[in-house]
């Protein structure tokens, strides 16, 4: 079997270039990334039992065609990803992340290959205590150009579901925490499990204290991925991919409890969503997808990874 992953050496793609081979043994595994964020080191030790191939290239300009011929899958990870950091940037982002969503969904099409499409639960904003895939449009209320423009690549991929036979899957994933080569600190958990350790305040949006929000551990999100391959799971349908809906309180507390010196300095924060609500995983899990992961052990590995890194407390 030939998997194709884009954005294979970011956050989540470090992780599952390393675990897919464990679900589909003798994967032909093809990696593309265009080393924008240099991480090289995302590469070191792979594990045995896939044909590694890796590709430097941009998914808005390669050839899509002759990386994804023969492929079996193509789990679309490629993306600028950070959703306060779009905020101004709505040209730059929309140019790049829905450009190369339709750009790799089309060479689906082409191709035969199917899609597992990345979305985000950050497309979410409703007065509702609880909201699900099947919403209505007045709960889906973007806050910034990211999310903005992931629900337009959410629309194209469904589009092209219905008018040209594209196997295809959307997954909006909660906000990432977890431990991988690739690993990145500008969300939440980790940014915080970051600034606990190197003994500075916890710098959190005073709009976002107590709301409610859907966060993914990342054991999960590598195990979901290939779920859907494997049960052929591409029926056009967007799925809600998290582990748990916490408070960002609630984050503060589970940090505390390995770091109990840890300080909170409330910012002003350029999303303004003040809406507290949980996402459904229902439908997911309907499928036969069981969620394991945890929010106090993925805290507990990352600051115990991080911790020899300011031993001067």
């Amino acid at each position: 079997m030939k998997i194709v992953v884009t954005g294979a050496l970011g956050h989540v793609g470090s992780a599952l270039i390393r675990s897919l081979p464990f679900s589909f043994p003798g994967l032909e595994l093809v990696m593309v990334d265009n080393l924008l964020t240099q991480r090289y080191s995302s590469l070191f030790d792979l594990p045995r039992g896939a044909q590694y191939r890796f590709v430097e290239a941009d998914v808005s300009q390669a050839d899509l065609g002759e990386l994804f011929d023969g492929a079996h899958a193509v789990i679309h990870l490629a993306a600028m990803t950070e959703a306060a950091g779009s905020v101004g940037k709505a040209e730059e982002i929309e140019a790049n992340n829905f450009r190369s969503t339709v750009r790799v969904s089309e060479a689906c099409v082409a191709t035969g290959a199917r899609l597992i499409a990345l979305s985000s639960t950050s497309v979410y904003g409703t007065e509702k205590s609880i909201v699900a895939e099947d919403c209505g449009p007045e709960d889906l209320s973007p806050q910034s150009p990211y999310a903005e423009t992931k629900l337009r690549e959410e629309q194209h991929v469904q589009s092209l579901c219905e008018a040209e036979g594209l196997k295809a899957v959307i997954c909006r994933f909660g906000t990432i925490f977890g431990f991988s080569e690739g690993m990145r600190f500008h969300t939440a958990v980790n940014r915080f499990c970051w600034q606990a350790v190197m003994g500075t305040p916890l710098t959190v949006w005073k709009t976002a204290y107590d709301q409610t929000r859907p966060y993914l551990d990342l054991s999960d999100a590598c195990r979901a991925l290939p779920f859907l391959i494997r049960e052929d799971l591409f029926d056009g349908r967007i799925y809600n991919v998290l582990t748990l809906n916490t408070t960002v309180g609630d984050i503060v507390e589970t940090i505390r409890e390995f770091v109990p010196e840890v300080q909170v300095d409330l910012v002003e924060s350029p999303i303004m969503n003040q809406l507290s609500y949980e996402v459904s995983r229902q439908r997911f899990e309907n499928e036969g997808f069981q969620f394991a992961g945890d929010l106090r052990r993925g805290v507990a590995r990352t600051v115990g990874l991080l911790r020899g890194a300011n031993s001067t407390g």
